[in-house]
């Protein structure tokens, strides 16, 4: 963290209400990337370029294995400017078919303590199309995804009529992104349904998917949670359909314990956790997926917990090829994407590694 951030940004972000000071940082980044002469200059002071950083995955090169993870800029307003901060790939999302106003507010807190936010949006979007025509004009030199999710209505709906918004909203977004994201677990939506649990919709959708196929890499996004049986049951449903590239963890529904806050405090902020409390628990389903997935074929995207070039090698060596970031963005500003890649080169010398890519799974079976 620069000790501008640390001394003087954040606690001014901090005195205010997490959402609002989350919304004007995104506002910022929309006028800042109308000027390109300072986006490319950002460029120049915060990406790390080094070949040993390199990915090459689901036929994409990605400039370093950092990415912004599906939440921070749900619209797609300010994707050139936080591609210019130094990652290698931008995920916007999650997209529904419909624009939706999620949950009503207040919807999202900090926990400095615990090095977490607590996260109950409940899908706020803008719908694929609208987002989909903004991304059409972004000039961007890293790959794009779009995460794909249902729109959240606040009513139950009938299976075909689920299966059938992911569908359409797919079909909206995959001409605006270089690789889709099917959010199939999102903890915080109206109804709660965990629709996608034992992953036979999965393969309905896929199939839904299937003719003529979505034309872009797809990465499906799921439950941490259902043990072993869940994964084995996950690439069961995948194994059939090429273009299914590999796949992401979503944040577990509830709190993870222990976290410092009490319990009347967290009457008060219903929702997900995410940053650190979290993981422990996505790092040992990436290597139990790791370990049973075909390894010549999928890939893995890590999230959740990552603040440092450590955190990030730690996932990679669990057999994850690409890690993006949320939390630690918030808490450690800008700068946190350049240092982290440039801890990674550190790491990788010392540990004996030429290339990112060697240390892929070298500590799972």
């Amino acid at each position: 963290m620069t000790p501008l951030y640390q001394d003087w940004v954040r606690p001014l972000l901090f005195r205010g209400d997490a959402e609002a000071m989350h919304d004007r940082a995104i506002r910022w980044g929309a006028r800042l990337q109308r000027r390109k002469a300072l986006v490319r200059w950002l460029a120049r002071r915060y990406t790390v370029h080094d070949p040993r950083l390199r990915v090459a995955m689901a036929g994409l090169n990605f400039p370093n294995p950092i990415g912004l993870a599906a939440g921070y800029d749900k619209n797609g307003h300010s994707v050139e400017t936080l591609a210019a901060l130094g990652f290698g790939a931008i995920e916007v999302g999650s997209v529904s078919a419909e624009a939706s106003p999620g949950n009503p507010p207040p919807r999202l807190w900090r926990s400095p303590a615990d090095r977490a936010i607590i996260v109950n949006y409940g899908l706020p979007n803008d719908g694929a199309a609208a987002i989909a025509e903004r991304l059409s004009t972004a000039d961007l030199s890293v790959p794009l995804g779009v995460n794909v999710v249902k729109t959240n209505r606040r009513c139950a709906e009938p299976d075909e009529a689920i299966l059938a918004d992911y569908v359409e909203g797919a079909r909206l977004a995959q001409d605006a992104c270089d690789y889709l994201v099917l959010n199939l677990s999102c903890p915080n939506t109206e109804s709660g349904r965990d629709f996608f649990a034992g992953h036979v919709q999965t393969r309905t959708l896929l199939e839904l998917l299937d003719t003529p196929g979505p034309g872009k890499p797809v990465f499906l996004k799921v439950s941490p949670l259902g043990g072993d049986e869940a994964l084995d049951q996950l690439l069961e449903a995948a194994d059939a359909f090429p273009w299914v590239a590999g796949f992401i963890f979503n944040l577990p529904p509830g709190k993870p314990v222990p976290l410092s806050l009490s319990e009347s405090e967290l009457e008060r902020m219903p929702g997900a956790v995410a940053g650190k409390p979290v993981e422990g628990l996505i790092e040992e389903r990436i290597a139990a997926l790791y370990h049973r997935m075909d390894r010549d074929r999928y890939r893995i995207i890590a999230a959740g917990g990552v603040f440092t070039g450590e955190d990030a090698l730690r996932k990679i060596r669990l057999g994850a090829s690409f890690v993006q970031i949320f939390t630690a963005l918030i808490y450690e500003g800008p700068g946190v994407v350049r240092r982290i890649n440039l801890e990674l080169l550190e790491l990788l010398e010392r540990d004996g590694f030429g290339h990112i890519g060697e240390a892929v799974g070298v500590d799972v079976p």
